[in-house]
């Protein structure tokens, strides 16, 4: 079994986060190893405190998973601090050999801050030329710099967030479209986690073997087939959640979420 580390912050909702990595993991048949980085007081309705984690406990969880477990692939999430970029950039300049999808949460569905001024720096300058590949909303794009902040990095630009009728993702190298997926937009949102789970699961099936174009292509079906399944349910009072452990099932043509609560 490949085995897949998320470093990230904690959602005591469960919807979004390590929480939403590691059930992608295991939708995807991956080993998930986590390394939490911040602890956010949480639910669907938004994000009511941060508590970054220390970095010496960060940097000591990062030991403790990459010292033993046979990692084969990381994906990043919220880091809250430079300070924790910095910790996270050292861990990985030590281990090349490791496929890196980075996620550039700065800011929650809810609108909460989650990454400092400081830590962006850190970020675009020891982070994102280390990825394989980032995967920021339009909205972490245009805050990061857009494209002379990514320079020839590998990008997969994701439209979810942004207006119109049809969702339109474009993975580029190098400011070079490589590839364009566009897809009618799901009814039912507004969604939480909907970025962490993407991520995630093109990291997972990075482990498993598959050309970054083929993990992207089955990481979107993936989540087109989680907020398909979704629609119209939430956990809590607040977001759409995303049934996971549905998404793989549903791919397969099987009944996967029956009768689905309406939002309270």
């Amino acid at each position: 079994m490949k085995v897949a580390l998320t470093i990230a912050g904690s959602d005591s909702g469960g919807g979004a986060g390590l929480q939403a990595d590691l059930k992608t993991f295991v939708d995807h048949g991956v080993w998930g190893a986590s390394v939490v980085t911040a602890l956010t007081a949480q639910n669907t309705i938004g994000v009511l405190g941060v508590s970054a984690v220390a970095p010496e406990f960060v940097k000591a969880q990062l030991d403790a998973v990459l010292g033993d477990l046979r990692v084969d692939v990381v994906k990043i999430g919220m880091l809250a601090t430079a300070t924790i970029a910095e910790v996270v950039a050292i861990a990985l300049d030590a281990r090349p050999d490791l496929a890196v999808v980075l996620d550039p949460v700065c800011v929650s569905t809810s609108g909460h801050r989650l990454l400092d001024d400081d830590a962006i720096g850190v970020l675009l300058g020891r982070l994102v030329p280390r990825a394989t590949v980032v995967t920021p909303n339009t909205q972490e794009w245009t805050l990061l710099g857009g494209a002379d902040a990514f320079g020839t990095a590998t990008v997969l630009l994701k439209g979810g967030d942004a207006e119109g009728d049809v969702v339109v993702d474009v993975l580029m190298a190098a400011g070079t479209e490589r590839l364009r997926l566009s897809a009618p937009r799901l009814p039912g949102g507004p969604f939480h986690g909907t970025g962490c789970t993407l991520s995630s699961a093109i990291a997972a099936r990075l482990a498993r073997g598959e050309t970054l174009e083929a993990a992207v292509r089955g990481a979107t079906g993936y989540v087109r087939s989680l907020l398909a399944n979704g629609a119209g349910w939430s956990p809590g009072r607040g977001l759409g959640g995303l049934p996971h452990g549905s998404g793989l099932r549903a791919l397969n043509g099987a009944p996967t979420l029956t009768g689905p609560s309406p939002r309270r």
